[in-house]
């Protein structure tokens, strides 16, 4: 391993917030390498959709279509954005 590569590997694992043997043995069992901001991310979307959804079961006396309609769209906006981000998550080259 060169300095270079050695020192992209600290970097990566700088970067993911793990160490470099957790870094190698994810990279080495071909395991996702999540990014803090990829999980703050994750949660962000996550407690959307959880709101999103109360709020949806809290206006159904008042539902109209279109309202719901776009409840709807909201939500599969957000599960598309929270299964973008699961299947991007960073692999080692």
């Amino acid at each position: 391993c060169t300095e270079e590569d050695a020192a992209l590997i600290r970097e990566k694992a700088l970067a993911a917030e793990i160490s470099v043997s957790d870094l190698m043995r994810r990279a080495a069992l071909n395991r996702k390498i999540k990014t803090p901001t990829d999980k703050k991310l994750m949660a962000a979307l996550l407690q959307l959709g959880g709101l999103q959804k109360h709020l949806f079961n809290q206006m159904q006396d008042s539902m109209t279509t279109d309202l719901s309609k776009q409840f709807s769209d909201v939500l599969v906006a957000i599960r598309n954005a929270v299964n973008a981000i699961d299947l991007s998550q960073t692999r080692i080259k």
